[in-house]
């Protein structure tokens, strides 16, 4: 059975994508920690990340690091945090949070609550700043 993840990626679940590539894909999360919060994930559904083939595992964190990269740039925060934690969705997913603490990438704490407008915008500016 597909992951909410791959249907995103077949298109059947609309995502505010951030950046595509033949074999990535990175949208905003619905529920995010911070503004700018995205996941990045492979097409190819592969549950565990550490089972990810190692030419792909390192494009994998070449496409996480030009996202993060652009994050930074639009969004104000002092670093761009990274979080694997895998057990949410079947599908590998790496978190890209903007952070200025320690403290921001508390999954316990209340996600944000964004308008569609909003999450549509953030990720207009962040795709923008990939090129």
């Amino acid at each position: 059975m597909a992951t909410i993840f791959s249907k995103i990626v077949s298109g059947e679940i609309p995502c505010y994508k951030v950046a595509e590539s033949e074999d990535f894909l990175a949208f905003l999360d619905i529920n995010p920690l911070a503004e700018g919060h995205t996941l990045v994930i492979p097409k190819k559904e592969v549950d565990y990340i550490f089972d990810i083939e190692d030419p792909l595992y390192a494009d994998y964190f070449v496409f996480a690091r030009k996202v993060a990269r652009a994050i930074g740039n639009v969004v104000p925060c002092t670093k761009v945090g990274i979080a694997v934690i895998g057990l949410e969705v079947a599908h590998a997913h790496i978190h890209l949070i903007p952070i200025n603490s320690v403290y921001d990438i508390d999954f316990s704490k209340p996600k944000l609550k964004l308008s569609p407008e909003k999450l549509q915008e953030i990720a207009g500016r962040i795709g923008a700043a990939m090129v």
